[in-house]
């Protein structure tokens, strides 16, 4: 069986690697590191990059926090398990191009015990890209890469997590999805996949594992190109599109704030700066217009 301290000593090796990976890529700014304590029981290791020459603004946290399971956790759970354990990283990046996309990305592990009880415990996360323009040749290069990832351990993985990812990012107050998708799932287990503890978390870890990859190519197709005042503004609208899903409809943010987690390190998400024009009107044929049209569900990029 797979221990819980180990998971967490794993995930605190990938976010070294992906720190390391985005400085070089970064080239001019370093990350700050902050370790915390959570009030209750754990802690994390905040690591933080602002004003450098391609990222504006990143966050790339590890955590791992255990203590009693707040009320309103269990009620949504729908369990009477008393004590949780946590761990997981957690990526968001905001770019100053705004032909370079702003990425996301999770990997974690929960469970849940009660004193002469069987745990309850699964692996979750995923990772989505969303671009200020729409790039489909991008945006094939990144489902191709994530479905050979998923692939790798189940191919019923990709079209499922492909499909829970278009309906999870998706901000229903604006009938648009928050870009171009990726890949979410979450309780996996053996039970619901089929697969080992060890072959989800190794491909846990291969998620995890892909997201330097990823973003080096994406960052490099895009870093150098030209933009104008205007398609900066833009970049301001799309970035308060994704505060609104973050602060309306995510579950990480929601549960760091019912267990009483550490605020900065939630609140990472959040843009250094974005905009909301009242009643903004894309203009017809425009560049805007048509990332707007590829904000959907369902599209096949493979």
């Amino acid at each position: 069986m797979l221990k819980k301290e180990h998971i967490a000593e794993e995930y605190k090796n990938i976010q070294q690697e992906i720190t390391d990976a985005l400085e070089a890529l970064d080239g001019a700014a370093l990350f700050e590191e902050e370790n915390w304590e959570r009030n209750g029981g754990g802690g994390g290791r905040s690591r933080v990059l602002q004003n450098g020459a391609l990222i504006e603004k990143g966050g790339v946290n590890f955590s791992a926090v255990h203590g009693k399971l707040p009320d309103a956790i269990k009620k949504a759970f729908k369990t009477d398990k008393e004590e949780f354990f946590a761990t997981g990283v957690s990526i968001v990046l905001h770019p100053h191009n705004p032909w370079v996309p702003i990425i996301h990305m999770n990997i974690r592990y929960f469970e849940m015990e009660s004193d002469g009880q069987e745990s309850i415990r699964w692996f979750g996360g995923g990772i989505d890209v969303t671009p200020h323009y729409v790039i489909p040749e991008d945006a094939k290069f990144f489902h191709q890469t994530m479905k050979k990832v998923c692939d790798d351990t189940n191919p019923e993985f990709y079209p499922k997590f492909k499909k829970w990812a278009d309906d999870y990012f998706f901000i229903k107050h604006r009938q648009e999805t928050r870009g171009i998708g990726g890949i979410f799932y979450d309780r996996l287990t053996p039970e619901s996949t089929g697969n080992s503890w060890t072959e989800i978390f190794d491909f846990s870890k291969a998620v995890g594992r892909s997201f330097a990859k990823i973003y080096t190519y994406l960052a490099n197709q895009n870093r150098n190109k030209h933009f104008t005042l205007e398609e900066k503004q833009w970049q301001y609208q799309r970035r308060s599109r994704y505060a609104e899903f973050n602060l309306v409809y995510d579950s990480g943010t929601k549960f760091g704030l019912e267990t009483d987690g550490r605020i900065e390190s939630i609140l990472m998400s959040m843009p250094p700066m974005a905009a909301w024009v009242y009643d903004y009107k894309t203009p017809a044929g425009s560049k805007e217009e048509e990332t707007l049209n590829l904000l959907k569900k369902d599209i096949n990029w493979v």
